[in-house]
């Protein structure tokens, strides 16, 4: 798969050169572009699974759900902010001083060695860059909210980048194995596995919760989520037949465990679809065990896939 070769108009030679030396983000210079928002605070069943066992959903308060709504969307924003920051620069949350400890069991991280990636195409590695740096800051707000609010933010639990990767990808079709951190046409698959799941996660959130702060928050993460989506969406599609393919049997593995809501990029005319909307226009939403079957890998599991000892907090299964 070749994705387009785009250079930076105008940049300086030596910023250019600069640039494309790998690593050129460096922790520090990292910390510094990352630094700009970091003081964010919010005043504001059971089924047969494909990739696992199923097992029983648990039961979750039927009132004041936000703390817990908050929570679970924390969980999700650990996995993505460990994958993009170890794609971009090698390195996870702890390396840039985020506390992940909290309520719950802190897991580890399971990756490759030396997971940061070659990101040879200049656009690609500032795309991945600025990535990294939101989730970055997603994780931060969300903790911040919930401390704003006397709730304890939920602990990172153990997450897998490792062996799920190579689950999925013989359960989608794409083979025995996959490695997102092998090249910048796999980190844009890899990405396009979250980033649709994070769009609908946060729009299935919109009638869970309460507080008119936290639908507002919600709703402003969403947004951010919908930008990264477009564009992973956008480069899938460039990356030629190949990359469309693969994207295709991403999405149609997650309409099975997700009760559908999903498009590839290709319309079944092999036509761009970029924008995933139903036929009103408007975005596919899920329920939070609707997702879990995602991330977990099978319907109606406890854990799996990319978090093998399962969620923090209330919502769990």
């Amino acid at each position: 798969m070749n994705l387009p070769n785009q250079e930076k108009v105008g940049l300086p030679a030596a910023a250019l050169a600069a640039a494309k030396a790998p690593g050129f983000l460096s922790r520090r210079s990292f910390l510094r572009r990352a630094s700009v928002a970091t003081g964010a605070t919010v005043a504001a069943g059971t089924g047969v699974g494909l990739l696992g066992s199923a097992a029983p959903a648990k039961a979750v308060p039927a009132t004041d759900l936000d703390p817990a709504v908050l929570n679970f969307a924390l969980n999700l924003e650990y996995v993505e902010a460990e994958f993009y920051l170890n794609a971009a620069f090698g390195q996870g949350l702890e390396a840039f001083g985020v506390d992940v400890t909290g309520a719950g069991t802190l897991g580890p991280v399971t990756i490759k060695p030396s997971p940061q990636l070659p990101l040879d195409n200049v656009a690609i590695r500032e795309y991945a860059n600025e990535i990294a740096i939101d989730e970055y800051h997603h994780v931060l707000f969300l903790r911040a909210a919930l401390q704003a609010a006397g709730v304890q933010p939920v602990a990172r639990p153990a997450v897998d980048l490792l062996n799920s990767f190579n689950t999925l990808a013989q359960a989608a079709g794409l083979g025995a194995s996959f490695d997102p951190f092998a090249s910048d046409a796999n980190f844009i698959l890899g990405a396009f596995i979250f980033e649709d799941v994070g769009v609908t996660a946060y729009n299935g959130a919109a009638t869970l919760l309460t507080n008119p702060a936290y639908l507002q928050a919600a709703a402003s993460i969403l947004a951010v989520e919908a930008y990264h989506s477009g564009v992973l969406r956008l480069l899938a599609f460039q990356g030629g037949l190949s990359s469309q393919v693969a994207a295709d049997q991403i999405s149609n593995l997650r309409a099975v465990l997700g009760g559908g809501g999903d498009k590839g990029v290709l319309t079944p005319d092999n036509a761009a679809q970029l924008i995933p909307v139903d036929e009103n226009g408007l975005a596919f939403y899920r329920s939070t065990r609707e997702v879990l079957n995602i991330v977990y890998g099978s319907v109606g599991a406890s854990s799996g896939l990319f978090f093998p000892n399962g969620f923090n907090g209330a919502i769990t299964s």
